[in-house]
């Protein structure tokens, strides 16, 4: 059955937001308009907070700065990022939302093959409301998709699948490469459009991109912490790896399942490799013992809730990464802070509290 464009505009409007950081006026929205003017957007305003941010009319948006991000959380203000996009998870914290879709501000709509518009938002909706199948592979991909199904041999008593904690989804143009990759490569772009979405293998762990990515805030929220990175940090551009190594570890421990592939958007711009460089380099250095840390994290039982989990992962943290460098035993600080914001805002509504002047 053919889609319109029109008719995924009302799909989970009141039950979905859209968090955006930025430190510029928001005309890339204009480009959007079609497809995310039905829905709420949430803006965290990175940088100097007595910059005017212009967001196109007609969007419904509350825009948050730093000096909101301070009134709001206070002390626990000390766990949202600066001068990093990693900000962006301060939108996560005050949504009241069941659903997350987050966005750069130099991501533009992509088209498919045939010359079409995608709504990445439409596809996004669709991998988050339909099951996952972490604990077997189909290989026909997502057989939940129209057109396909489980494949002979599939075990029937795991057809029924699982929820879908998060969507991530992928990049036309530029790709998301670090920077050394964008130094030997500074000309490459990705052309290639893979009509496919599958479901990450449990006990499996991936690059997650925040740039185009889709969660269930209910299910997943409290994990979903983009870390300490920026302004007085040793380190940049790890927030959206470090959310989905955490994400992803507890999702495989909640029996919740994680998607890749489709939707794509148009990535406009390479950001100086240079720069990445900087903010990198330390990165680069501790994934080697990062990723191994998080391949062999094991949840105890009694972690039943996020919040149980990503406090028993911030134990972990301490323990173990603190000897890789004394960053760690301060992310392991936040991640405990970040938890205690968290259960603040969703428990005392203290997150329907309107920014200054900023809500139309």
């Amino acid at each position: 059955m053919a889609e319109t464009s029109a008719s995924p505009a009302l799909l989970l409007k009141d039950e979905l937001d859209i968090v955006i950081p930025t430190i510029r006026n928001l005309d890339f929205l204009e480009k959007w308009r079609p497809f995310f003017q039905p829905y709420h957007l949430i803006i965290v305003q990175d940088g100097d907070p007595s910059k005017i941010i212009k967001v196109p009319e007609g969007f419904d948006y509350e825009l948050y700065n730093r000096n909101d991000i301070n009134r709001i959380l206070g002390p626990k203000a000390s766990c949202i990022s600066f001068k990093d996009s990693a900000c962006r998870c301060f939108g996560y914290l005050v949504s009241k939302k069941k659903y997350i879709f987050t966005i750069d501000d130099d991501c533009f709509v992509a088209k498919d093959p045939s010359g079409k518009e995608i709504n990445a938002l439409q596809q996004h909706i669709k991998n988050l409301l339909a099951p996952s199948t972490p604990f077997f592979f189909n290989t026909l991909y997502d057989p939940y998709r129209e057109g396909t199904d489980f494949v002979r041999g599939y075990p029937f008593s795991l057809r029924e699948g699982v929820p879908t904690a998060v969507s991530h989804g992928l990049w036309l143009n530029i790709p998301d490469y670090d920077a050394p990759t964008q130094l030997v490569k500074p000309l490459e772009k990705n052309t290639r459009f893979v009509d496919a979405v599958m479901t990450i293998p449990k006990g499996t762990l991936y690059p997650m991109c925040g740039m185009n990515l889709a969660f269930n805030r209910e299910l997943i929220g409290p994990a979903m912490y983009f870390g300490l990175m920026g302004d007085g940090q040793p380190i940049g551009r790890y927030d959206d790896m470090w959310a989905g190594w955490c994400t992803k570890v507890i999702c495989d421990h909640m029996g919740w399942g994680v998607k890749t592939g489709l939707p794509y958007i148009w990535h406009s711009k390479a950001s100086n490799p240079f720069v990445n460089l900087k903010k990198e380099y330390k990165g680069i250095y501790w994934q080697e013992e990062l990723i191994p840390f998080f391949q062999s994290a094991i949840l105890p039982k009694d972690c039943t809730s996020v919040q149980k989990c990503y406090i028993e992962l911030s134990k972990q943290v301490r323990a173990k990464l603190g000897r890789v460098d004394e960053y760690f035993i301060k992310l392991a600080d936040a991640m405990v802070t970040w938890v205690e914001a968290w259960d603040e805002l969703n428990q005392t509504g203290k997150s329907s509290e309107v920014p200054n002047g900023a809500a139309k």
